[in-house]
């Protein structure tokens, strides 16, 4: 299969995106990918090769960042669709949080103003569940595709809030200029990596695997797997009905906790999650420390909680129909063992 609609992503040394170009490039779409410098485009070529990139792939470099104008107006020159990966920095615990909230919302709006500028209609948004499932009362469990983290809301931390404004900003901004835009809300995202570079949810599962992890907290992390993630993606550009609309994207089951994860890497891989945590951290302990330790803060309120996302918009619209998350999680801790990052 080939065609010709070429697809801009943004972020294009990043996990997410990396596994976005591999499907794309699977069905013959021509694909530009921005990374920060050109200088490493042999490096992601090769991560890309290695990952499985077919050699009849037609895939194009352009450097271009978030935090400035140069080379957006030549990455959006000549495409049909704009897919926005591309993040600033990943969840944590910073000391200044405009040093994320600024780059995620101006970057995000400095790439819908160079596809607007090219004649872009149509951009499809990777924002992240963090804009829709934190910061709310104990008592809502429920998630859906339409609802809002509030930004003051317990557990919010800069990567929440900046999720949360940048995609607000976006859907502004397509109501004012008439952009097609649709934004995707994938829960943590798990799955084989690319390389030998560990970011977001992946870590959780190589400290398990390593004992970086010793001990865990009485949570439970909604899981998707960044194949199905990738998908979803491929849907909303190929259906029509996905503009103007926001996708929540989980395996539509409750949170696993981390209890459960644990456990399920010392049943699936033996002496090679021989480390994975069994110990977990008493309530009361969380929320002592809580007071002082900023991501104990950034839990607590999610103690004993198990959120339930609906998927059920994306299985409607877009046909989505993902594996179950604990594939995604073996899938994720396999591929670390045979890379050899766990010894």
């Amino acid at each position: 299969m080939t065609t010709s609609q070429t697809i801009l992503v943004t972020g294009g040394s990043g996990f997410i995106a990396g596994h976005f170009i591999l499907q794309f490039a699977e069905r013959g779409f021509p694909i530009r990918a921005t990374i920060c410098s050109l200088a490493k485009e042999q490096q992601v070529r090769g991560t890309l090769s290695a990952a499985g990139l077919p050699d009849t792939a037609d895939l194009t470099f352009v450097a271009a960042d978030l935090t400035d104008d140069a080379g957006w107006a030549e990455a959006c020159a000549g495409v049909d669709t704009v897919l926005h990966v591309a993040s600033p920095v990943m969840p944590g615990h910073v000391k200044n949080e405009d040093d994320v909230i600024t780059p995620a919302r101006e970057g995000t709006l400095r790439v819908l103003r160079a596809a607007i500028g090219a004649g872009l209609r149509r951009v499809v948004l990777t924002s992240a569940f963090h804009a829709i499932g934190f910061g709310h009362p104990r008592g809502i469990t429920r998630f859906t595709d339409d609802m809002w983290s509030p930004l003051n809301g317990p557990g919010m931390d800069a990567y929440g809030r900046s999720k949360v404004l940048a995609e607000r900003a976006a859907w502004d901004f397509a109501a004012e200029t008439g952009l097609e835009l649709t934004s995707m809300c994938p829960v943590a995202v798990m799955g084989p990596i690319m390389g030998r570079s560990i970011t977001g949810s992946n870590q959780m599962i190589l400290g398990m695997l390593t004992g970086k992890m010793p001990v865990i907290a009485n949570v439970a992390v909604p899981t998707i797997d960044v194949g199905d993630v990738a998908a979803a993606h491929v849907a909303a550009i190929n259906t029509p009905e996905a503009a103007g609309k926001r996708f929540l994207l989980s395996d539509g089951q409750d949170a696993i906790p981390l209890r459960e994860i644990s456990a399920l890497l010392r049943s699936r891989f033996g002496d090679a999650a021989a480390k994975a945590p069994t110990r977990a951290l008493p309530d009361w302990l969380v929320k002592a420390l809580a007071r002082v330790v900023p991501p104990m803060r950034e839990i607590a309120p999610d103690l004993g909680r198990v959120k339930q996302p609906s998927n059920e918009r994306a299985r409607e619209v877009l046909g989505f129909d993902p594996r179950p998350a604990r594939e995604a999680v073996t899938d994720a801790a396999a591929s670390r063992i045979d890379a050899g990052l766990t010894r």
